[in-house]
């Protein structure tokens, strides 16, 4: 196999693990409706939600042991040990007999997730180089596949088969694809990549960087607690706010995927964006627009809801690959796993917390109301963090 061909395969393995990590920890999202009517799990809609509490908790703790291995062991054994882990995982959830190994189960879902964005982000970065904000934005559109395959995959499965089958068939599936990868880490080690990934590191004092990361990880916090309350509620949102025009499990799902993929668009189009102008203009445009996008939200419904849904993730998705571009340019290649880890850490340890605060509010207030009037306050910050931004537009360093 060509040093070409195996490169391009690589990526492509690591845009189609992007797509498993994001709807393995969304497809609860959309089994919790159906659980809600299941003598076994009944309860209220934010008692069922807040079981996926510590799937999202593992979800950005883990991602420091698995950045540190991944720099430290292999990055390639890292992902496959995601693909393995998570997709076993997933089947043992499906067959969960209660709250607690149900629990239990998207906990495990949670831990294995947790390794791809520390650590796969970073291959994606390496395998990108000088254009890692087109990579970034092709593999940022690849997990939003993810997300938005979760809904419809779940209903799907639930109107055929039921909830369990929901996680057991795509665990299957992930489970095959770590296995192929297997054979093609085996067969083809993947190597030179931090040498590509040199030419888009730009050389600045350590004092900006200091400042350039901490104001990114302020901003990631917030974006990681807008990004799981609209995600984890979407499902719930458009089965209130659509009314007959979501009828059954299918019907919703096929919306939260509409919704959803249309807005991926924004993960290319940042990036492609990312590679010619200055990144700060870009994310003072895309911060400024999702506040008003986000009180627009508050009171939508029917074929609204779904226009402010699309605008509100179109620019959520947008987000993720700036933040994503401020590491892959500014950190030196041998800490760039680590220092994602610590970035997704923050962005989904601590907004984790978002996850029971959603159902709270749904229960106590009856809607999803103060959910995005909180958000679109948190969108706020997101922009005012980005003025701390370089000025200047920046400098790459001579190894471009």
């Amino acid at each position: 196999m060509s040093i070409i061909t195996r490169r391009n395969t690589q990526f492509a393995f690591l845009n189609v693990a992007h797509s498993f990590d994001h709807m393995f920890m969304l497809i609860y999202t959309t089994v919790v409706l159906s659980l809600e009517s299941d003598p076994m799990f009944s309860g209220s809609y934010g008692t069922l939600l807040t079981l996926s509490v510590w799937s999202f908790v593992a979800f950005g703790l883990g991602s420091l042991p698995a950045g540190w291995l991944g720099d430290k062991w292999s990055k390639p054994g890292m992902m496959a040990v995601f693909l393995l882990g998570i997709g076993a995982s997933a089947i043992a959830t499906g067959f969960a007999q209660g709250p607690v190994g149900l629990a239990l189960g998207l906990c495990s879902i949670g831990v294995f997730a947790s390794i791809y964005h520390p650590v796969g982000i970073a291959m994606v970065a390496e395998w990108g180089g000088k254009r890692a904000g087109r990579a970034l934005g092709i593999n940022g559109v690849f997990g939003n596949l993810g997300v938005s395959s979760a809904a419809i995959v779940a209903g799907v499965l639930i109107d055929l088969q039921g909830w369990r089958a929901a996680f057991i068939v795509p665990g299957a599936l992930c489970m095959l694809t770590g296995v192929a990868y297997v054979f093609f880490v085996r067969s083809e080690p993947a190597q030179g990549g931090e040498k590509r990934s040199a030419s888009s590191h730009v050389r600045v004092s350590a004092r900006d960087v200091r400042m350039i990361l901490g104001c990114m990880f302020v901003a990631t916090i917030c974006t990681g607690i807008i990004f799981i309350s609209t995600t984890v509620s979407m499902p719930k949102v458009l089965a209130e706010r659509l009314g007959d025009l979501a009828p059954n499990a299918t019907a919703l799902g096929g919306w939260v995927f509409v919704v959803f993929m249309s807005a991926s668009i924004a993960q290319v189009t940042v990036g492609y964006l990312l590679d010619r102008y200055h990144m700060k203009t870009i994310y003072l445009v895309v911060a400024a627009l999702l506040s008003p996008a986000l009180l627009a939200a508050t009171v939508a419904s029917g074929f609204g809801m779904i226009g402010a849904a699309m605008l509100v993730m179109f620019l959520v998705f947008g987000l993720n690959p700036i933040n994503d571009m401020v590491v892959a340019r500014y950190a030196a290649a041998e800490w760039r796993a680590r220092i994602y880890a610590f970035k997704f850490l923050a962005s989904l340890g601590v907004a984790s917390a978002a996850v029971p605060l959603v159902g709270i509010l749904h229960d106590t207030t009856g809607g999803f109301y103060w959910v995005f009037m909180g958000m679109a306050g948190l969108a706020i910050i997101v922009g005012l963090a980005g003025l701390a931004m370089p000025v200047k537009r920046e400098h790459l360093s001579a190894a471009e």
